[in-house]
């Protein structure tokens, strides 16, 4: 299982109609509205690193209003540290 996370800049009046199609999208299994630098953060559960860069790519960056995304790739490289 690979966890990702994709922070979104959207277009103005786009927020709404991107924020429903991400949570239509199975992969993904959180939509965060933020304030600041980016407007939307996704959670993104897939099988593996290359699924996850299929689904930024294939579904999120062709939806309409997606101006720029910023990828994420979670690790647990941590675990068992005290």
């Amino acid at each position: 299982m690979a966890t990702g996370f994709a922070l979104l800049s959207i277009s103005p009046l786009h927020e709404k109609e991107v924020f429903n199609a991400l949570n239509s999208i199975n992969e993904i299994s959180e939509v965060h509205p933020l304030f600041g630098e980016y407007d939307i953060l996704v959670k993104i559960n897939c099988t593996d690193i290359d699924e996850i860069g299929d689904v930024v790519i294939k579904k999120i960056r062709s939806l309409k209003g997606i101006v720029d995304t910023k990828t994420l790739i979670g690790t647990r490289s941590l675990e068992g540290f005290q």
